[in-house]
């Protein structure tokens, strides 16, 4: 979610550049079932362009009409969409539209937050009523610091206001070790989810990070000069280099972390010479950390080509991070985002 917030921020500061009104939607509550869950958002400027979605699609031009009276009037509006009856989700979203300017300390305490790795919070107060409030709006705390990103709202709560409050991660990080065509794929992939990734090559590769599309930056550091800080638990990590020997040494480099996730690329029997050898050069290693390491990296879904393996990789990526165990969405009771 964190990386979809960083694309609004994004487009409104270009949008303001260009003098460009812009709204702020926000699904804040849901009754039933949907697509997506509240907290998911979209910007729309006033000539009807729009970034980010809150649905797969069919409820945006709902709300590109719905936003033309809060561009006119500059008031705050809830407006309610029942999927039962249009598209079939089971559910109504209850849907916050305000009006949103991003200010120069906003913007520059959000830059700072992304780039120390910092959690924030957004706080939406609103009242489940269909119509226009003034008192009305979204807040974001950055750093200890609150801002109102819609100059209209000056953040007085009302005791009959509902209340809709999220917590933001920094940014997930990947950490791609290799540099081979199976890397440039798992890169492709993780950049479609928004993931900040790193291509860590060795010294005597000739690669540039324009060998690998979307990714973030390539380094080449040497196994002692590894920046093992920077492996938080907001990190996936995947080793690709197909070289047993650079394995274990990255391996014996990152010891002392607890990353997320991390991924040993290759055969069953492969990974066993692996965590041998570390093992052997270092006894008392963390059980912790061995307990994180995932060889061969990925979930059974019959993968082949570099692109399936990095879908397979990027799964099981997920399933760790969310705690969840791989399984048919069929064969799940209830809600499938429960």
């Amino acid at each position: 979610m964190t990386h979809e917030i960083k694309l609004l921020f994004q487009t409104l500061k270009e949008w303001q550049v260009l003098g460009k009104k812009a709204v702020l939607v926000t699904v804040v509550a849901l009754d039933g079932s949907s697509y997506r869950r509240p907290g998911v958002r979209m910007v729309i400027s006033e000539h009807g362009d729009y970034v980010g979605a809150v649905s797969g699609g069919c409820v945006e031009k709902e709300i590109l009409w719905q936003s033309q009276s809060v561009f006119q009037s500059g008031i705050t509006k809830i407006m309610a969409y029942d999927g039962r009856l249009r598209i079939g989700c089971e559910g109504i979203l209850h849907i916050l539209i305000e009006p949103v300017f991003i200010t120069e300390e906003l913007l520059n305490n959000f830059e700072s937050v992304l780039r120390d790795r910092q959690t924030f919070s957004m706080n939406v107060y609103f009242y489940k009523i269909v119509g226009e409030f003034k008192n009305q709006g979204t807040l974001i705390t950055l750093k200890g610091n609150t801002f109102s990103v819609n100059p209209t709202f000056n953040g007085n709560m009302i005791e009959d206001q509902e209340h809709f409050s999220q917590l933001f991660y920094p940014l997930f990080q990947l950490y791609i070790f290799g540099a081979e065509h199976d890397a440039v794929q798992l890169c492709q992939e993780a950049k479609l989810l928004g993931w900040e990734v790193t291509i860590v090559a060795s010294p005597e590769e000739s690669k540039s990070c324009d060998f690998f599309p979307g990714a973030t930056s390539l380094i080449s550091p040497s196994f002692a000069d590894l920046d093992i800080s920077v492996l938080d638990e907001q990190t996936a990590v995947v080793l690709i280099t197909h070289s047993f020997n650079k394995d274990v040494q990255y391996l014996l480099a990152m010891k002392d972390t607890l990353p997320a996730y991390i991924g040993l690329v290759g055969s069953i029997k492969r990974r066993e010479r692996v965590l041998s050898a570390i093992l052997e050069y270092c006894p008392d290693i963390s059980t912790g950390f061995l307990d994180q390491i995932y060889g061969p990296a990925g979930i059974d879904i019959g993968a082949e080509s570099a692109s399936e393996i990095a879908i397979s990789i990027i799964a099981e990526i997920l399933g760790v991070i969310r705690n969840k165990k791989p399984d048919a969405l069929r064969n799940k009771v209830g809600s499938i985002h429960g």
